[in-house]
């Protein structure tokens, strides 16, 4: 099997010379233990069937034993065997060297707080592909050289068409559906990781049983939110209006699904260029990839060509997985604005020097004037602040960005980029 180039290799290789172990988070199917196993020199598979039970068994009694191997050693899906954090953790201080361990885990299972690992075992974040990944995006237009250097961009060609996008959308950047040879089967891995998730994922992620019809009604409901400012209260009256259901158990289930790395909200960017009551701060919903909420609502590639939309919000989605992406080669993150007066940047994409982009996601481009307007009405926001803010002036926004499902690139009169999703990289 040819293994397809991801952009946390770079990151793994920084993580394995900076701290003795590496942990690799995300959700189930978006390829940790591929990307871990390109770097490993042995490994332990808690998920093989075949030597589980002896595995766990002496994790259990014995767990330095595992340990021995060549270096870096990998632990697959360590949180089977909770006692190895520990033990990791002593042999790191113990050996005092780097790069000596990578676990994975596809659950964010509490770890024992007298066991940290704070110094020693660092943590990386990992989603599924991204298009550029996938090699569905040319990667013409590099995120990080359009905020080094704006002046050098003269436009751009994306080869993929609306219905790749939908198709992209559909299928979602997990390596398995890559890896299969037809369209219907591509299609199928999405819809198993979502049937995986409600009927046994949330039972397993801190062994609590959990009814497997409201975990699907909550998924949906999150669905049919997807990208919008929907609050807590709007979705569990969504999932009320089938199952009796109290607002503890809701949120513990949301947790459940958050610790899965399925539901993975935008938190709200709150500067004050407006009176704090102005600023709508709830979070924004989400899901890890958009194939979830295409397979939780029963959807196809085919549903789009009437519901322009939905299409929209789950072109957000798309756009906002690509975003994390690409951005964390350079430890960035993503948040969005909107205030009650309905000016909104769908995403401010941070850097950690300061810089940042206002961001717009808008499929087609008849709707690419109007995101521009609120783009540059924010920056004006910014502009007036700054008149009566002298001590702590806030900075202006260094790129505004329209991302379309369009196929030309182009830089606006009013300075507003537009760049198709499909010429974009990190």
């Amino acid at each position: 099997m040819n293994y397809k180039q991801r952009i946390i290799d770079d990151q793994l290789d920084l993580k394995l010379e900076s701290f003795g172990a590496t942990l690799i988070v995300g959700p189930k199917g978006c390829g940790k233990t591929t990307s871990a196993k390109q770097k490993a020199k042995s490994f332990i598979e808690f998920q093989d069937e075949e030597q589980r039970e002896n595995l766990l068994a002496v994790a259990n009694t014995a767990p330095s034993k595992l340990l021995i191997g060549d270096k870096p050693r990998l632990f697959d899906e360590w949180q089977d065997a909770p006692k190895l954090w520990g033990t990791i953790r002593k042999s790191v201080d113990d050996l005092g060297e780097n790069g000596l361990y990578i676990l994975t885990g596809s659950s964010s299972k509490d770890i024992p707080k007298a066991h940290t690992g704070t110094l020693r075992i660092s943590q990386l974040k990992m989603y599924p592909m991204s298009l550029y990944e996938s090699k569905e995006s040319n990667g013409s237009v590099s995120l990080l050289d359009l905020f080094n250097h704006p002046e050098t961009f003269d436009g751009c060609v994306s080869n993929l068409s609306i219905d790749g996008i939908i198709f992209a959308i559909c299928r979602g950047g997990w390596p398995k559906s890559l890896m299969n040879k037809t369209n219907r089967s591509k299609l199928e891995v999405a819809k198993d990781l979502y049937h995986q998730t409600y009927s046994v994922d949330i039972n397993n992620v801190d062994n609590v049983k959990r009814n497997p019809r409201w975990a699907q009604a909550i998924i949906q409901s999150y669905s049919r939110n997807i990208c919008t400012l929907a609050e807590s209260k709007t979705i569990l009256g969504d999932v009320k209006a089938n199952f009796d259901i109290s607002q503890p158990t809701f949120d513990d289930y949301i947790q459940a699904l958050e610790k899965l790395y399925i539901i993975e909200d935008v938190d709200a960017w709150c500067p004050a260029i407006r009176s704090k009551s102005a600023i709508r701060s709830s979070k924004k919903r989400n899901l890890i990839d958009p194939s979830i909420a295409v397979a939780a609502m029963g959807l196809s590639p085919g549903y789009f060509n009437t519901d322009f939309k939905t299409l929209g919000f789950l072109f957000e989605s798309l756009c906002l997985r690509d975003l994390k992406i690409y951005s964390s080669r350079f430890d960035g993150y993503v948040s969005y604005y909107h205030d009650r007066y309905g000016l909104e940047a769908d995403c401010v994409l941070h850097l950690n020097d300061g810089r940042f982009a206002l961001i717009e996601f808008k499929l087609g481009s008849h709707e690419i004037d109007d995101g521009a307007k609120h783009l540059i009405e924010i920056e004006n926001l910014i502009k007036q602040y700054n008149k009566t803010e002298k001590q702590c002036p806030m900075r202006l926004p260094d790129l505004k960005i329209i991302i379309t499902g369009t196929q030309y690139g182009y830089k606006r009169d009013d300075g507003v980029f537009v760049i198709p999703i499909g010429c974009l990289k990190n």
